[in-house]
């Protein structure tokens, strides 16, 4: 039976954007991370990502949308509350705290935001790769989504005290990425290093499947950041076009810098261009011109590339091991995109999406700078603080860390599985680490 508020459109879009975004995990960056880490890793790292997926739509179905998007509990998070019953679903789409409603049901908002939530959980993945518990693991992706990500969901999209206050977040670049980068680096240091010898060698298995992986990354970004104004709208054309304008002019800055500091381009250093690209151009995707696009481009091809080659040669970040320097491709990028929102929205932008901002900087709004600091270190200190809890606790129950032998041997002892296992007529030979 047709309802009056549906808008075909608008569902059909919002509903493929969903997909694409979801793509970007399963099996984007599943494949990315069996590609990029070591051949006995290559299992234990793609199966984290997979599992993160699967168990982050059942928690947020039966209670997690709700805190990040429903009616308000306190300033910065909803009431818990499941979101599956046949009215539910079939309901249009309405952000009560914040008012917001969209020309599609209800079922599709919270799919759409569960890709997000999702994707949180398996890019933070990326820096405990090689050495994290898989039964720690299991653990903490429900608690962190409940505890960290709905409190910034809320804060910044549903309604919540971060918005009201005017900071902009367009698609992610404090919710997911900054929450996944300071996550990350806060539980590297909590679980500890992988064994010195994966991290003096940790060569990629795979530079193909990883490329796989990473082209779908950047392709699924289309729903990632076109997906956010709830509509097939016109400002929904400018973030696409603008989130891959910002994401070419970054890979060939960093590849650029690769040439002249390591005097040979890598094909691993522009994928992580491409990543900081995205992820900087996230929270201003679609307020910022195309000429802002590319400032943040060049801004994030040189920055994030300073921060992992530069500053993450001392003696803190040498301590501390993060897998897939996540802190300084998602977290140094999503603070620089974040706060660089501050200065490149245009009126026009924020109009089209629907805010009452006068822009940023660029149209006098230097406030908004401010405003967009705020945030950062609100996100900052929420993912320091829970992170380093949730860990601790788990710790009481399981251990955060993988045990000697399995550290040694890899994915053969974790899941008596290897990612690559016949020979000859296809019998399996025993692995035994490296």
């Amino acid at each position: 039976m047709s309802v009056s508020w549906l808008n075909t459109g608008d569902n059909a879009w919002q509903l493929t954007a969903a997909t694409i975004v979801g793509l970007q995990s399963v099996p984007g960056l599943v494949v990315l991370y069996g590609g990029i880490v070591k051949k006995k890793w290559a299992i234990n790292s793609a199966f984290m990502a997979f599992y993160a997926f699967a168990a982050v739509l059942i928690a947020w179905v039966l209670w997690a949308y709700n805190m990040g998007f429903g009616h308000e509990w306190f300033p910065f998070v909803g009431l818990p509350h499941p979101i599956i019953s046949m009215q539910d679903e079939l309901t249009q789409a309405l952000l009560p705290t914040s008012n917001t409603t969209a020309n599609f049901p209800m079922s599709t908002m919270v799919y759409f935001q569960f890709v997000f939530a999702a994707i949180t959980l398996v890019i933070m993945a990326g820096a405990f790769l090689g050495r994290m518990s898989f039964k720690a693991w299991m653990i903490f992706v429900p608690l962190w989504l409940t505890f960290s990500y709905t409190v910034g969901a809320f804060s910044l999209w549903g309604g919540g005290f971060l918005s009201t206050l005017g900071v902009i977040d367009y698609s992610g670049g404090y919710v997911i990425h900054l929450s996944a980068g300071i996550a990350g680096f806060v539980g590297a240091a909590v679980i500890g290093p992988r064994l010195a010898r994966d991290r003096e060698n940790f060569q990629p298995n795979n530079v193909l499947l990883m490329l796989v992986g990473a082209g779908i990354l950047w392709l699924g970004w289309n729903g990632f950041n076109g997906g956010d104004p709830y509509a097939a709208s016109r400002d929904a054309g400018a973030a696409v076009l603008n989130t891959n304008l910002t994401t070419a002019v970054s890979v060939i800055v960093w590849t650029i810098m690769d040439i002249f500091y390591f005097k040979k381009p890598s094909v691993i250093g522009a994928v992580q261009g491409m990543i900081t690209g995205l992820v900087a151009i996230t929270p201003a995707a679609g307020v910022v011109d195309g000429w802002g696009a590319i400032a943040i481009g060049i801004a994030s091809g040189i920055i994030p590339w300073i921060s992992m080659n530069i500053l993450g040669k001392t003696a803190l970040f040498r301590k501390v091991d993060d897998t897939l320097g996540v802190f300084h491709t998602h977290a140094v990028a999503g603070v620089l995109g974040g706060v660089m929102v501050g200065i490149f929205a245009t009126k026009a932008g924020c109009a089209a999406y629907g805010l009452t901002t006068p822009g940023g900087a660029i149209d006098g709004n230097w406030h908004q700078v401010w405003l967009q600091v705020i945030g950062a270190a609100f996100i900052i200190g929420l993912n320091v603080v829970v992170t380093f809890i949730l860990l601790k606790l788990i710790s009481l129950v399981t251990p955060l860390r993988m045990s000697e032998e399995e550290l040694l041997i890899g994915d053969d002892a974790v899941h008596g599985e290897e990612a690559y296992a016949f020979y000859g007529e296809g019998e399996r030979h025993p692995v035994l680490g490296d």
